[in-house]
Formats: C-alpha cells, sequence, structure tokens
C-alpha cells in the first residue's frame, strides 16, 4: 500500500474537527496534528484522544514539532490565515484554506483542482462558493453565462463565531468565484442565516442568465445533473431538490445539502461540504503531487 500523505489542521473548532473526522476514515491521507490555541477545547480533546499531536500555541508552535504534515489545512479565519500561510511557505508545506482570505487560487475539486495542482497554496473558496460554483461552472462548459447570483440559506446554529467574523468575505470571495471558477461575466453571491427551529438543511439557490443563442437545454441540463453526480462523490448529500428550471434564457437551480454527521448536526451541510472538499482537494494532491510517477 503506498504510504499516506500526512496532514495537519489549524483550528480546533467545529469546521477543524469535522475535517479531522473526515481524514482519520482517508485510504490516502494521515492527520497528524492538530493546531489551536485553547488546550481545553472540545476538538483539541478529541484529537489527543485520536493520537494527533496537539499543539496548543498557534501555527508558531509547529515550528518546535520534530515531524511536520506534508499538508496544512487552515481552518480559522481570513484575518489569520495570512500568518498561518507565511509560517506554512517558510516550512515548506501545501497549505489549503478553508477561509475566505484567498491569498492562494480559488479550487473546486470537480471543477478546476488540475489547474492548480503546483500550488502551495489553494483556496477553497466558501461553502456557499463550493455548493453553486461547480453548477455554474458546467452550464458556462456549453453556454456563456452572462450573470450568476446565488443565495445561501444555512442555519443560525451552524454559523459559528468563525462564519459570522467572515461574512463580508464570504460574499466577496464567492461572488468573485463565481466569475473566475464558474465562468459567469459577473457574478453575486448572497449568505442569510436561518434561526429556524429546528434547524434547516443548507440550501442554495442559483440564477444563471446565458446567452439567448447558447441556450440548449438538453445540453445544459445533461452538464448540470453531470457535475452534480460528481459533487456526491465527495459530498453524498448534495443533491439539487428538482429538475432544472429553464425560463427563456434564465435558469434556476435549487440545491439541498445535507452534512454527513462525522463530528456535526447533520444540518450543518454548510460546513460539511467545506470539510469534504478540502478532503477530495487533499487526496487529488496525494495522488499527483506526492505520489506521482
Amino acid at each position: 500500500m503506498t504510504e499516506k500523505v500526512t496532514a495537519g489542521i489549524i483550528g480546533s473548532g467545529n469546521i477543524g474537527s469535522d475535517l479531522m473526522m473526515k481524514l482519520l476514515k482517508s485510504d490516502k491521507l494521515q492527520v497528524t496534528h492538530m493546531i489551536g490555541i485553547d488546550a481545553q477545547s472540545r476538538g483539541m480533546k478529541l484529537a489527543a484522544e485520536n493520537g494527533l499531536e496537539v499543539i496548543d500555541t498557534g501555527i508558531d508552535g509547529l515550528l518546535a514539532s520534530e515531524n511536520k504534515p506534508q499538508i496544512l489545512f487552515d481552518a480559522t479565519s481570513a484575518g489569520a490565515h495570512h500568518h498561518n500561510n507565511e509560517v506554512a511557505q517558510e516550512l515548506g508545506i501545501i497549505m489549503l484554506d478553508l477561509t475566505p482570505a484567498a491569498i492562494g487560487p480559488y479550487v473546486s475539486p470537480s471543477v478546476n483542482i488540475d489547474e492548480h495542482i503546483d500550488e502551495k497554496n489553494v483556496n477553497l473558496i466558501t461553502c456557499g462558493g463550493q455548493a453553486t460554483t461547480p453548477l455554474v461552472a458546467a452550464i458556462s462548459d456549453v453556454a456563456h453565462v452572462q450573470y450568476a447570483e446565488i443565495v445561501a440559506t444555512i442555519s443560525s446554529k451552524s454559523a459559528g463565531p468563525g462564519t459570522r467574523a467572515n461574512i463580508d468575505e464570504f460574499t466577496e470571495t464567492t461572488s468573485k468565484a463565481l466569475e473566475i471558477v464558474g465562468g459567469a461575466d459577473k457574478g453575486k453571491a448572497i449568505i442569510i442565516l436561518n434561526p429556524a427551529e429546528p434547524p434547516i438543511l443548507m440550501r442554495d439557490t442559483v440564477y444563471a442568465l446565458v446567452d439567448p443563442e447558447d441556450m440548449d437545454e438538453e445540453k445544459i441540463v445533461a452538464s448540470i445533473k453531470k457535475r452534480e453526480k460528481e459533487i456526491q462523490s465527495y459530498v453524498p448529500g448534495y443533491h439539487l431538490r428538482q429538475d432544472p428550471i429553464i425560463e427563456g434564457n434564465l435558469i434556476t437551480l435549487f440545491i439541498e445539502v445535507e452534512g454527513a454527521g462525522d463530528f456535526l448536526p447533520v444540518y450543518s451541510g454548510n460546513l460539511d461540504i467545506m470539510t469534504a472538499s478540502a478532503v477530495g482537494v487533499a487526496e487529488e494532491l496525494a495522488d499527483k503531487v506526492f505520489h506521482q510517477a
């Protein structure tokens, strides 16, 4: 069996903890480090219970670690990522950024990982970006998208301090990703935190306006359905709630994301799609960078 690629996580909150549980099940990655600032947090204690090296002095504490990981996942905040990335680059570690800092190129595993396989820092966009950008890209594969707008609705309970602190960055990063990754001439993103009880699953709406002369409904629907299946290969709870609605040259998609329940409740599909996408990218890197012939 090929030796696993080692990985560390910065941030022991909900996202970092869920990511750890997914990595513990990976056939290609071995999670070795959990890096945080609160040794008594639930995530840090869980990491220690699972045999990880626990560092409670932030990423600077990794400098003294004898065995450093080959990949780092940053599950902190956009502001903290800048320093975290500087240390990672100094150590020669590939950084997968789950914050909206967007230092590196935007990557979605089903769309463009091959284009950025040699990058030392890649950005996982946002939860709304991972849920919607691939479908806009699928439309762009067969038609010119003039405008794409997405509305991401998540349970207020699944939005922790990090998510709330990065709301502005979320909208900006997701909007840009709709253009850069999705291929739309213009993109716009809106996020809604729904306080409903019981908590709702993550739901996203996509509106895409395409050139009228490119309106081949059969091709567009086939491309969307194909991309949906590709996303389901790493996010099983992802699905279109109904067939695409096409009115003239306007395409409307309704998406639902149910979490896997690895660490978080199943309604936290917004966090699950981020961690699942990050693992998907890391496993591609394991195959194509660390295990290349």
